[in-house]
């Protein structure tokens, strides 16, 4: 019986043996013949053409190309060895040996993700990432892994490993930079054969996360990942003890400008319409870094070089505080020219786009337009003198003039819009109720938060520099809101149509009322209303050609100023990142680099003016009154006003401070 079970024990043992064999020689078979399988499919596949999906291409509104990701390949043998080193250390140390992808990473990658239940841990070779910066996106699903896998199986049959290498060093994003010599030539002002260990093993780390590695973005952070290149390049007995500490001890200068890069303040305008093309989610982003693609963008080149040329005639590598500007098309939304900053190498952060400051007296204009709609006319009057506000809960608010100058009586819509007057404003605010400011905001594309309080007159709250250009934009399209954009047309590399901007329009104010707005934002710079006060940007006066519609803007710490033809809009910022408050040095800024932009603009660009629409009369009235003009006023100026509406020598005018007051009471 003994010996019996033995023979039933080991009977059952050889079972257990091939069932375990036939576990572990299946997958075993399958491997080997799949790869068998794969190959083959690779061999008589088609060679798949690399070349052609090597860059993007950047156009302005004239199709002339004024950017090109990979516009300096470079072959394998004139790339320093220290940065292929670097890259292979990094990125992947067996990519000599391996057929396209390594299985025992794979493996601890499957292991570690089934253990996390995500698939955030990574594996892919050089190869594979070459693969999938060419013809995939980067989603982290298996079967994008398993394309992944084929594609680089592909690239290994029909290239040879240096020739991958290559392609993947001419392709890799550097931080919004792509290919290796355009990198070079960015970060450090020479070309990739002339890297350092120092400069290479900070290159090598970038491609991980270009974003956060970027030295120009973040140079601590790029010194830590440095770090860890050059740790591995160590450990891989590719540079001795010695190298790496003189490589990490080494203090790099960093240039962050392309060697044929004319406009410095180009960049800004890159990125953004980089932030656009992702943000449409209708390109792939393969195809975004990698596939050829020809991004047609509204540019304006001259309005580019007008712009930045005012900038630096004022700025210099010294001056502390920022600059942002934006002009752009009213007529279609199409940005033509963009600053973000002094300068992109020391700052890549958009202050056009990102930033958002109390925007002052370039909110009254809103406020203006609002008044119209609602019954007032540019000769409507309200004392101007100091005030105490009641408001809701017997909450009080008492604003000043600059300089606490006052009329100490009566003035038109018209001069306080002249003079910036902030009592006027105020009153027109609450005589209006502020959320009708706040719905005109909303109306012409301001899209931040704004709060219905009585200072909101006077621009206390925060918007950004592009949503105050787009709301001018309607004042300057006669009423028609657009939708502002960088991006008029995309094509793949066979001349495909991938999208198009339909530029629509949408009306949003009376275009009669927007025109007598225009017409107002005209007596800025008016010496006719010179009287107690001057015209807010009068010292513009002497250098300028043509009419403009503007208005400058003034807080603690920021300064503004919005103008705008009928074919052009230019808002300009300036003020300091930490919102340290306005020196009495800084207040020329804004007002030079405008009126300058504007007039080397209009040196080759029609400057034209508004058609006066039918239901529309001029009369001469007194500036400062706004009643119509006799013979003893020594001051005389056309106001525009809807036909019917317009004042007559025998008309009076209406006390709208009675009014205030009476509703004030109520409101007590």
């Amino acid at each position: 019986m003994i010996k019996t079970n033995y023979f039933k024990e080991g009977d059952f043992m050889k079972k257990i043996l091939k069932k375990t064999l036939k576990i572990i020689l299946i997958p075993i078979i399958v491997f080997i013949v799949g790869n068998i399988g794969m190959y083959i499919y690779c061999l008589i596949t088609p060679k798949m053409d690399i070349n052609e999906s090597q860059s993007f291409y950047l156009y302005d509104q004239n199709e002339q190309l004024v950017f090109q990701t990979n516009d300096d390949w470079i072959p394998l043998e004139k790339i320093s060895q220290h940065l292929i080193d670097a890259t292979i250390s990094t990125e992947d140390k067996y990519f000599y040996k391996h057929i396209g992808f390594d299985y025992l990473r794979i493996i601890k990658a499957m292991a570690v993700n089934i253990i996390k239940r995500d698939k955030s841990e990574g594996a892919s070779t050089i190869t594979q990432q070459y693969a999938r910066n060419l013809f995939l996106n980067f989603d982290k699903t298996w079967k994008r892994k398993i394309d992944e896998a084929i594609l680089a199986f592909e690239l290994e049959v029909h290239y040879t490993k240096d020739e991958i290498l290559e392609g993947y060093l001419n392709t890799i994003n550097y931080g919004g930079v792509y290919g290796i010599e355009n990198a070079s030539q960015y970060y450090f002002g020479k070309s990739a054969s002339d890297l350092s260990i120092a400069e290479a093993s900070m290159l090598a780390g970038i491609p991980q996360s270009p974003n956060n590695y970027s030295p120009v973005k973040n140079y601590t952070l790029a010194k830590e990942r440095q770090k860890i290149v050059l740790t591995m390049m160590k450990n891989n007995k590719v540079i001795t003890e010695e190298e790496y500490n003189n490589a990490l001890n080494t203090e790099l200068t960093i240039i962050g400008k392309t060697k044929d890069n004319t406009l410095t303040s180009i960049n800004y305008y890159k990125d953004a319409v980089m932030n656009e093309l992702e943000a449409l989610k209708q390109i792939p982003t393969s195809l975004i870094e990698t596939g050829g693609l020809k991004i047609y963008t509204t540019l304006d080149i001259a309005a580019q070089e007008d712009l930045e040329n005012a900038v630096y005639s004022y700025i210099n590598d010294e001056t502390e505080i920022e600059t942002a500007a934006i002009m752009m098309n009213p007529n279609t939304g199409g940005i033509m020219a963009l600053i973000g900053g002094n300068y992109y190498s020391k700052s890549q952060y958009n202050r056009a786009i990102n930033s958002k400051r109390q925007v002052g007296s370039t909110m009254k204009p809103l406020l203006y337009y609002t008044a119209l709609e609602n019954g007032f006319t540019p000769s409507s009057s309200f004392t101007s003198e100091k005030t105490t506000f009641t408001f809701a809960g017997n909450k009080t608010y008492s604003p000043k003039n600059y300089n606490d100058n006052y009329a100490n009586g009566p003035i038109s819509m018209a001069a306080a819009i002249s003079y910036s007057d902030n009592i006027y404003a105020v009153k027109t605010h609450l005589f209006l109720g502020e959320n009708m400011l706040v719905d005109t905001a909303k109306r012409i594309g301001i899209t931040s938060d704004l709060t219905a309080i009585p200072s909101l007159a006077l621009g206390t709250e925060e918007i950004s520099l592009l949503e105050m250009v787009t709301g001018y934009s309607s004042f300057a399209n006669l009423g028609y809101k657009v939708e502002p954009h960088f991006i008029k047309k995309i094509e793949d590399n066979k001349g495909n149509i991938l999208y198009e901007n339909k530029e629509e329009k949408e009306l949003v104010l009376n275009s009669s009322l927007t025109y007598i707005l225009n017409e107002m934002l005209t007596y800025t710079y008016n010496k006719n209303f010179i009287d107690y006060n001057y015209p807010t940007l009068i010292s513009l006066l002497p250098d300028i050609t043509h009419k403009y519609a503007i208005k400058s803007g003034t807080t603690d710490t920021d300064l503004w100023i919005m103008g705008y033809t009928n074919n052009a809009v230019l808002g300009i910022w300036n003020g300091y990142d930490d919102n340290r408050k306005i020196t009495n040095t800084d207040y020329s800024y804004h007002k030079n680099i405008w009126i300058d932009t504007m007039e080397s603009y209009f040196e080759d660009h029609e400057a034209t003016w508004f058609d006066i629409p039918d239901n529309i009369v001029g009369v001469l009235v007194n500036p400062i009154t706004g009643l119509t003009a006799t013979e003893d006023d020594p001051q005389k100026e056309m106001f525009f006003y809807l036909k019917g509406t317009e004042p007559t020598l025998q008309t009076v005018s209406k006390d709208l401070d009675a009014v205030f007051k009476e509703e004030q009471n109520q409101t007590e």
